[in-house]
This record gives C-alpha cells, structure tokens and sequence, in this order.
C-alpha cells in the first residue's frame, strides 16, 4: 500500500480529482486530494509559494504518511517537486502529471516565452490573481461540454504570488524517483509530441520514467481510470 497525494494545477482544489480517486482507493491505497491555500475551499488563505510547498509537507505529517507518491498536475508540479525533496525518506515517488517542473530560483512563468510579463500583468490587473480562464480555454484537450463547465463552475482565481516567486530547490531533481506523464492528444504536431527541454534534460536520469497519454493537459477529467492507472503503475516501480 502506497498514500497518494494528489495536487491539481492553477486554479482547481481536491475537487478535481473526484474521478480518480475511487480507482486508486479500490485498489487498496490510501488517497489524500489535497486543495492549496487560496484555491477552492481554502479561497481567501492568503500564499505565495512557499505556502503552497508548506501546505504539502504538513499534509504529509499531519497525517503520518509514509511510502508517498507525490501528483503534481500543472502549476502544481511545482510546489510538489519542492515537497518531494523535504518529506525524506516518506517518499516513494513523484508523478509529474503534464506539469511544470522546479528549477531552483525560477518561477511558473519564468520559464514562458515572454518571461511572464503576460501573466504578472494579469495578475497585477485583477487584485494580485490570475483570473478564470473562460471555457474557450479548454476546447480541444479531449473534454466533454459537460466536463468543462465542471471546470469552469469549480475553479477559483489563483493567488498570483505562486507563479511569479521562484523555486527553491536544496538538491538536482534528477535525484528523486520520477514518472513524467506527458498528455498529448491525437494527431499533435511534432512540436507538442516531446516533452520540454527541462523535462527531457531529468529523464535522462535512470531514476525518471516517461509515460504518455493520448489526451488533453486535464486528464483526471477526459481519463479518470486511465489516469489512475498510470499512477498505480507508477507506484510499483
């Protein structure tokens, strides 16, 4: 039995992975959705992203977890590879769900072709937040209309601070035990095939695996079961 903490990505709480966790929890594991401060029901908890890092790392020893696999989808790969490294010898491993990866003193949005300058101005226009994304957002990436309304309805303004304050890391990533789960959809060009540079400079490492799935970047909603196998998978390695 492994425990299964489950962080989704900017905007969305614990919410989002109501499809999955029945699989993982049928199959005999304990299953811990966690929602971030400032997101969903924690809206109005002020964060930055250390916050974000803390809230994961106290989830994990609040509840005296061992033998962890950490999900991070998204944004939340950030704070998520940070917490891998500080809950020691609790982890088991990382699984990366179509997500950013930490690098130290860099942020979510430095890494963007702009810089981030797009998003700060966002967030400096809309009270310290990045705003909702409307359902436009979301075509494309393998959902029903159904499931994108769920999106739309569940997802809050994210505290703006956690995508602009960097990252920092005491070790190289390359280090810890990873599954990267690329989500690409059918018929992608070559371009969104591959992973990011930074991606495929870690999976160089014989300690990070790829996977890869033929859907869209929320694959807890388009692929609930296969997604929840991909992380059983993952667990055994």
């Amino acid at each position: 039995m492994v425990n299964f903490v489950l962080v989704a990505g900017a905007r969305l709480g614990a919410w989002a992975w109501g499809e999955v966790v029945p699989f993982l929890s049928a199959a005999g594991h304990g299953v811990h959705p966690l929602t971030l401060s400032g997101l969903a029901d924690k809206r109005g908890v002020p964060a930055g992203q250390a916050t974000h890092v803390q809230d994961i790392v106290a989830e994990v020893e609040r509840q005296g977890l061992r033998d962890v696999v950490l999900v991070g989808h998204s944004y939340s790969g950030i704070p998520v590879g940070q917490a891998a490294e500080r809950i020691g010898d609790r982890l088991a491993r990382v699984v990366f769900v179509d997500s950013s990866v930490p690098a130290d003193g860099e942020s979510f949005v430095s890494a963007w072709p702009d810089g981030g300058e797009a998003v700060e101005a966002s967030i400096a226009a809309n009270g310290g937040f990045w705003p909702l994304a409307p359902a436009a957002h979301y075509d494309g990436e393998g959902l029903t209309g159904e499931q994108i309304a769920r999106l739309v309805r569940g997802s809050t303004p994210h505290p703006g601070a956690t995508l602009t304050e960097p990252a920092v890391l005491a070790g190289p990533l390359g280090e810890l035990p990873a599954t990267y789960v690329l989500c690409v959809m059918p018929g992608a060009g070559p371009d969104d095939a591959e992973p990011d540079e930074d991606v495929a400079e870690l999976l160089n490492s014989e300690r990070w695996r790829l996977v890869r799935m033929d859907t869209g970047h929320w694959p807890m909603f388009s692929q609930p079961r296969e997604l929840a196998q991909v992380l059983l998978d993952a667990a055994v390695e």
